[in-house]
């Protein structure tokens, strides 16, 4: 499948973003783990939290699907999963199979698995190694630290103070969801505060937790279903966002995005590269909401950096590299190496296909340096079978001079599956035609 793009001039209107991934994964989980039925509105019925969906049900949970977006989940608690009957394909999602290694090392049974081309690639020794410590046994490629994974977990779970080597969500989480099972209090600390979905997620659903910037502890014990309201996908908004900041006649309001202080560094650094955008505050249930209006804006070059803002936007790095090369200067971003592990090595497929288009983007090891104010043209490009460089590559191609043509996009499903259509809509013309 392939998005062919041709350049617009203008970019109006109100929307909405699907409902954000990471709580939407967690509201599944947490689910179906607690006592009695939940209630899970606006979910993201995108490929990777479908397939955590898909996962609870093999796993034993019972969950009914009301009307879009809207899930009943009977959790059976703590003890209530049972073993599968075959192996649980994630797909592409990192999230399912991290989130789904941590609940399944406490549950006396074994299971087994598995996901794409792309997620088999992915490394997973960062949650088998404290997993392991908690009395799972975790085998599998690579000496258990690729998919697919065998994990034979162990009721209850050892009680551990770990300390993670890099700030991520993920594997805190992973710990967490294992202890909650543990014969003793959890600790984990950070070198650096990472998202905190699961904290905030864990307290809805009844957990005793404690959280002091990097330092999370949990104390086991049982959960309570209860009501969750999913905001929208900041990361979503991310593109649009940047769409309306470079596009030359702009005017975007989205509503109910997610404002989590751990995810809104890419509003940061939007508003340091002379980004407008307005922030009118919403609802907080559970998680803050607001509607953010971004108009047209002269962008310049910023310092994308550090321990403290790269955990809070490493995701929204690719599209913050298209609006580096519309800026006038150079943009560095650095102390991301992460992203050498997302669905593809985002540094290496950023630099080559917007290389492509026309930007100087300079790799390095740990990020890039972009020296914007070129203007990009339509080009063939590719987006390796990533998600958010698909789109990023399609926000680039809204403002190149001449057709652009984004092979591989299926993958846009596994997040952001009404994204050409909202940009259509919010064009007022077809910018983006989708093909076969």
């Amino acid at each position: 499948m392939r998005f062919r793009i041709r350049p617009i001039a203008r970019l109006r209107g109100e929307a909405e973003v699907p409902g954000d991934k990471s709580v939407s994964h967690r509201a599944a989980l947490l689910g179906a783990l607690a006592e009695g039925v939940s209630e899970v509105q606006g979910y993201l019925e995108a490929e990777d939290c479908l397939r955590t969906i898909a996962a609870v049900q093999a796993l034993g949970a019972e969950v009914t699907r009301k009307g879009p977006g809207h899930y009943r989940i009977a959790g059976g608690g703590l003890r209530g999963l049972s073993e599968p009957a075959d192996v649980i394909d994630c797909g592409n999602s990192g999230t399912s199979v991290r989130l789904l290694a941590g609940v399944l090392a406490a549950q006396p049974f074994c299971t087994i698995l598995t996901g794409d081309a792309s997620l088999r690639r992915r490394p997973m020794g960062r949650i088998a190694e404290p997993l392991r410590a908690m009395g799972a046994t975790i085998t599998g490629r690579a000496d258990g630290t690729r998919l697919p994974l065998a994990i034979r977990g162990v009721a209850p779970t050892k009680a551990i103070q770990y300390a993670t080597p890099v700030a991520s969500a993920q594997v805190k989480s992973a710990i967490l969801l294992a202890g909650l099972a543990a014969d003793g209090p959890v600790t984990v600390t950070e070198p650096a505060p990472s998202r905190d979905h699961s904290e905030r997620m864990l307290r809805r659903f009844g957990a005793r937790l404690v959280s002091d910037d990097c330092v999370v502890t949990l104390t086991p014990g049982p959960l309570r279903a209860t009501t969750v309201v999913v905001p929208g996908d900041i990361s979503s908004a991310a593109f649009l966002l940047v769409a309306g900041a470079v596009v030359a006649d702009a005017r975007v309001t989205l509503h109910r995005v997610g404002v989590n202080p751990t995810r809104t560094g890419v509003l940061d650094v939007l508003e340091a590269m002379g980004a407008r955008i307005e922030t009118a505050q919403a609802a907080d249930e559970g998680e803050p909401t607001a509607s953010l209006t971004v108009t047209s804006s002269a962008l310049r070059a910023a310092t994308i950096g550090g321990a403290l803002l790269i955990p809070r936007l490493i995701d929204e790095v690719p599209v913050l590299a298209v609006a580096a090369a519309v800026a006038s200067g150079v943009t560095v971003v650095r102390d991301a190496r992460e992203l050498r592990v997302k669905e593809s090595d985002r540094i290496a497929t950023l630099a080559r296909e917007l290389g492509r288009m026309g930007a100087a983007v300079e790799e390095r090891p740990d990020g890039m340096a972009i020296t914007g104010g070129r203007r990009l043209h339509g080009a063939a490009v590719s987006s390796g079978g990533d998600h958010r460089v698909a789109m990023a590559l399609t926000v680039a191609g809204l403002v190149a001079e001449g057709e652009t043509v984004v092979d591989d996009v299926a993958c846009v499903a596994t997040s952001f599956p009404t994204f050409a259509d909202l940009i259509n809509t919010l064009a007022g013309a077809p910018a983006i035609t989708v093909e076969p």
